[in-house]
């Protein structure tokens, strides 16, 4: 499932929540979540949701659409509870529904609970199955409730017992947020592939799939939650149960790459400082004679001033983004389709009239966007039109919670560079090589799930 105007690979959600000793209101932790979902919208449009508790019940709301479309001031009156967790969520499985939105809420034979999940497990299909020989019913599509499912199995132990169990069963990646009436919990899946944080608001804890949304709230980042641990926060503070031990790392790379707000600091590493460095890698790797740097923006904006830095090319705004159309466009009709990439970008034609132009963006997925874009520029009078891109070809299906669920929507696991160069009109295109794209970002590639590129899956692939 791709969007017809962006035609870019998208993160299935963000997940926020917060415990506060004493607020000063009740309804203090809702708005702070409201906040924190704020800051974490680009991961996920398409529904959104708050769930609080305050010792003693659950309460929730949620619907489809933008956080401030969902939430608004008297919602949050009603959401009354010194915990409160929330979700932004873009499908990947499970289809766009109500039903599908979270966080999601259950009884169970200790209480109540709430889950907010972001990811995607590859063993959903044999894990409902055998829950479902054990009598369990599914009233959503979603792996949240699979794992829902799983703690109700172990209820007999303790909750957090019941998740121990839960984490060697689950398998993919995820990061998982789950409350009760007096508890907030956190969890990593063994190989840190989706990201969550700690931070710290004037001794509140909170967690955060980006630590952004840390920033907006007025948090402190405290650290990263460690792949396979699970973080307990209660009345007594906050206190780490490493369940799992991996000897592998697998953070995804598209967070640095694309996903990640460029101010965000994700396991050590800040997105914008990466963006940068891989724009003056693809800047070494490929020195083009032309006469500005532009970026498809805003996506390729730190790679193209990294570009230019190294380079020593200017760098210009030739492209121009509309802001009113983010990075989804829900349910466009057949007109707005035909206009297409025209609703996000218009060229700047005083910027790039007779210039050559190094065009940076950080992916193509199917091409069509890259297409359409080129053609853009010559229509206004570009003399050339170099394409280089800040990751290389896209050849692989992700199963980990990004929406690439058919290798035949990827153009390039179909053609070879040269015949997407002239699929899309550029003068020549350039993709960053894999080793350039680690020797960027500093590390190893141990440490990164890059399946997207070469099809090598740390947490398994689905019905594998």
């Amino acid at each position: 499932m791709f969007h017809e105007i962006d035609d870019k690979l998208h993160d299935e959600c963000g997940v926020f929540g917060i415990f506060m000793q004493n607020p000063d209101t009740m309804t203090d932790a809702a708005r702070t979540a409201f906040y924190g979902l704020y800051a974490l919208q680009h991961r996920g449009q398409e529904s959104a949701g708050i769930a609080v508790a305050d010792d003693r019940h659950i309460g929730l709301h949620k619907g489809m659409g933008l956080v401030a479309d969902v939430v608004k001031p008297y919602h949050i009156d009603n959401l009354r509870g010194h915990i409160a967790i929330g979700h932004v969520r873009y499908s990947t499985t499970g289809g766009s529904a109500l039903v599908n939105a979270q966080p999601l809420v259950f009884h169970y034979l200790k209480g109540m609970v709430a889950l907010s999940y972001n990811g995607n497990l590859v063993n959903t299909v044999e894990l409902k199955k055998r829950l479902e020989t054990y009598g369990s019913v599914f009233q959503t599509t979603t792996d949240t409730e699979v794992i829902a499912n799983l703690l109700a199995r172990y209820s007999q132990d303790d909750l957090e017992d019941a998740l121990n169990k839960a984490m060697i069963d689950i398998k993919g990646a995820f990061a998982l947020i789950i409350m009760t009436e007096d508890r907030m919990l956190g969890v990593r899946d063994q190989m840190g592939i989706r990201p969550l944080c700690i931070g710290n608001l004037h001794g509140d804890y909170i967690l955060a799939s980006e630590s952004a949304a840390l920033d907006t709230v007025g948090a402190e980042f405290v650290r990263d939650v460690n792949p396979g641990e699970v973080v307990v926060i209660d009345r007594k503070g906050l206190r780490s149960l490493q369940v799992i031990n991996s000897p592998r790392r697998a953070h995804c790379i598209f967070e640095y790459i694309y996903f990640a707000r460029p101010d965000s600091t994700i396991d050590g590493l800040n997105v914008n400082q990466a963006r940068r460095e891989l724009g003056r890698q693809l800047a070494r790797e490929f020195p083009i004679a032309a006469d500005m740097v532009i970026a498809v923006p805003d996506s390729g904006t730190a790679a193209a001033l990294g570009y230019a830095e190294e380079s020593g090319l200017p760098f210009e705004e030739g492209l121009m983004k509309n802001r009113y159309v983010g990075r989804t466009f829900i349910q466009p009709t057949q007109q707005m389709r035909e206009m297409g990439v025209r609703l996000k970008l218009n060229a700047v034609a005083e910027v790039v009239r007779g210039k050559r132009l190094i065009m940076i963006d950080d992916s193509i997925v199917r091409g069509t966007t890259s297409k359409k874009i080129v053609q853009m520029l010559r229509n206004v009078g570009a003399q050339e039109v170099h394409m280089v891109v800040s990751s290389p070809p896209t050849k692989f299906p992700c199963y980990y919670g990004i929406d690439t669920s058919r290798r035949e929507e990827l153009i390039a696991s179909t053609m070879d560079v040269d015949q997407i160069c002239q699929y899309i009109g550029a003068d020549s295109l350039h993709y960053i090589s894999r080793a350039g794209m680690f020797k960027a970002l500093g590390s190893e590639a141990e440490i990164f799930c890059d399946a997207c590129f070469c099809g090598e899956y740390p947490a398994g692939a689905e019905g594998k």
